[in-house]
């Protein structure tokens, strides 16, 4: 990066538009000691128009700025929509100052007692999830007490899954997150946090 110490001050040079599309065209000139350089203002790297003072340049998270955590989330008697919905904001980063939207900035989330979430009114009765097994006639569908009853971590799984970005980064932060049914996970190897969900 170049030093500019010795600045002693700076001018703008503002050429008189010829067309609406040709407005305000700037050149930047440095006037260091008896040294000129001019410089067009897209050519500019991000450090020094911050020296310029324009301090609102948009910092986006890399590899080395990113630090992943393994969170515990236990949601016996959480209602499932209102802990998915904070698990999914855990799993994306947004809890984090550099989240950047196209980067796994996110969390690990391990899911505990996932067999004694809560649904509200009658859905366990009414709540439907449906798929299709790409067959003619191949719709099934399977009600939400019937999920619980053999595969309750798809409960969580599937609320999760719909919060999230639909591309390759959604699957990918998708996987940051392990579901179980019971008290018991087998990450006690990653030093995981106790998470406590605000509703």
């Amino acid at each position: 990066m170049a030093n500019y110490e010795g600045v002693e001050h700076i001018i703008f040079q503002v050429k008189a538009p010829t067309f609406s599309t040709n407005l305000f065209r700037k050149s930047f000139a440095f006037c260091e000691k008896n040294t000129v350089l001019a410089r067009p203002f897209y050519t500019l790297d991000r450090y020094t128009l911050l020296m310029l003072g324009r301090t609102y340049i948009t910092k986006s998270a890399t590899a080395s700025d990113i630090e992943k955590k393994w969170l515990v989330i236990d949601v016996e008697g959480k209602t499932l929509g209102r802990a998915a919905s904070q698990i999914a904001y855990l799993l994306r980063g947004k809890h984090k100052s550099y989240f950047t939207p196209h980067a796994d900035c996110g969390d690990y989330v391990v899911v505990i007692n996932a067999d004694k979430v809560r649904l509200t009114g009658n859905k366990w009765d009414t709540k439907e999830y449906i798929r299709h097994t790409g067959y003619p006639g191949g719709q099934r569908v399977v009600l939400a007490k019937e999920m619980l009853a053999k595969h309750p971590e798809r409960l969580v799984e599937n609320a999760v899954k719909r919060m999230l970005p639909r591309n390759k980064l959604g699957r990918h932060i998708y996987g940051n997150m392990r579901v179980y049914a019971g008290n018991e996970h087998p990450h006690a190897a990653q030093n995981p946090e106790t998470f406590e969900l605000t509703y």
